[in-house]
Parts: C-alpha cells; structure tokens; sequence
C-alpha cells in the first residue's frame, strides 16, 4: 500500500513548530485521520496534481486542507486560487489556518472559495481548542460528496 494511499488531512504548513502543535492538538482531540504534511505551497500542488515527489500518489484526495497563509515559494493564497480553479480539486474543502488577521487576506480567501478561515490564537490551549475542533468538524462531520 501506498503511503499516501488513504490521506484525510492534507496539512500545508511549513513552520516545524505549528505543523506539531496542529498534529498534536488533532490528535488530543480525537481526530486519528491519516494526515500528510507538506511544507509550502509547491508540495501541496504537487500533492493535490500527483505531479514532483507525488507523481506516484494513487489513492482519493484528502477529506479537507489545512493551508498556511504566509509560506515560502508559494503561498496559500496561490495554492487556494489554483485548487479552486481545477475540476478536480474544486469541492476539496479548504480551511486556511493562519496567524494573519488581516482583513484583505480574509477577504481574498473567501473570494477565492475557501470553506472556513481560522486565525491562529496565540494561547495554547485556546490553539489547541480551535485545531481539534475544526478537525473533528471537516474530518468526521461534514459531508463530502462521492
């Protein structure tokens, strides 16, 4: 079996720091889904496109993205302007989780056709609240069509 064969998550985040922070408040919330992360805007392309380093991938696409805002090479913005404009990966929800709460980043990202948009509290519990709700929410309630 691929290893990427069955991925729920797709996290896009490419501090070290947040990316743990993200997996560990998902699982302290029940949230046990299979999740890949990817480091910029590229590799989540090249992730979502089966194109690069994932050319290979076989498997669905994940359930929903988790997607960084401010990423080198490539950011989320970018990466949810390309995703939104593919058939393919279209009705793939996105949820950006960002420390920006720049109100023209909100506003471009809801343009766009993101699902939900989520600033990064500051306060680790609250962090970790915010995190593990959104993954149960995406991961295990929302509905997603065949």
């Amino acid at each position: 079996m691929n290893e990427f064969e069955a991925v729920d998550i797709l996290l896009v985040e490419d501090s070290d720091a947040d990316a743990e922070m993200i997996m560990r408040a998902l699982r302290k919330g029940g949230v046990a889904n299979k999740m890949v992360r990817v480091r910029d805007g590229v590799e989540a392309l090249d992730f979502m496109f089966r194109e690069g380093t994932f050319a290979e991938r076989s498997g669905s696409q994940p359930k929903f993205i988790l997607l960084d805002l401010k990423m080198p090479r490539l950011g989320g913005i970018d990466v949810l302007r390309r995703l939104k404009a593919n058939v393919l990966t279209k009705t793939t929800p996105v949820v950006m989780l960002t420390s920006s709460a720049e109100e023209r980043d909100v506003v471009e990202s809801y343009h766009l056709g993101v699902n939900s948009y989520l600033v990064k509290p500051v306060n680790f519990s609250m962090f970790t609240d915010v995190v593990s709700q959104a993954g149960l929410y995406w991961a295990v309630v929302n509905r997603l069509p065949s």
